[in-house]
């Protein structure tokens, strides 16, 4: 499995493996292990909605200790960042996706995606894919990523929640 799979795999059914929107909080730690919270759930307790759990470049946003968010973070120029249950050996692959290849590889697997308008603006561009509801955002590199194509639009993060 490669880094693409994952991400049209991801942004074709809107789950990531066994991880998926709504599960529990606790399924997913046994699954990926403790993550890392974000410091207001430190500091205000777990009862605390709507901040991250880490695993490297995957975060779960938890509502009422359930999952209302899945997102995968790239760093274009870098290795990708990912649990093994997410993506097997992740930093032997290359955390650089333009924005044609992705809409390309879901163009091959018969993945209807639009552009979506409210995260479309200055230098960066989203699309949304139908039925899973899973927002690509793309963005130019920024001064600190090395990459060859710098006037293209690189994939940023590509995230999933419920309302």
């Amino acid at each position: 499995m490669t880094l693409m799979d994952v991400l049209v795999d991801f942004a074709r059914t809107g789950r990531l493996g066994p991880l998926h929107c709504g599960m529990p909080l606790a399924e997913a730690e046994t699954l990926l292990g403790p993550g890392r919270p974000h410091p207001a759930v430190l500091m205000k307790g777990p009862d605390v909605d709507g901040y991250p759990y880490a695993w490297g470049g995957l975060r779960l946003v938890v509502t009422r200790r359930a999952v209302s968010g899945v997102w995968i973070t790239l760093r274009p120029g870098s290795a990708a960042n990912l649990p093994p249950l997410v993506l097997p050996d992740a930093g032997e692959y290359e955390a650089t996706v333009l924005r044609e290849e992705l809409t390309t590889a879901l163009d091959n697997v018969g993945c209807h995606h639009e552009i979506d308008p409210v995260l479309t603006f200055d230098e960066q561009s989203s699309i949304r894919t139908r039925p899973a509801d899973v927002c690509a955002v793309f963005s130019l590199p920024g001064r600190d990523e090395f990459v060859p194509h710098r006037d293209r639009h690189h994939l940023h993060d590509l995230h999933r929640h419920t309302a």
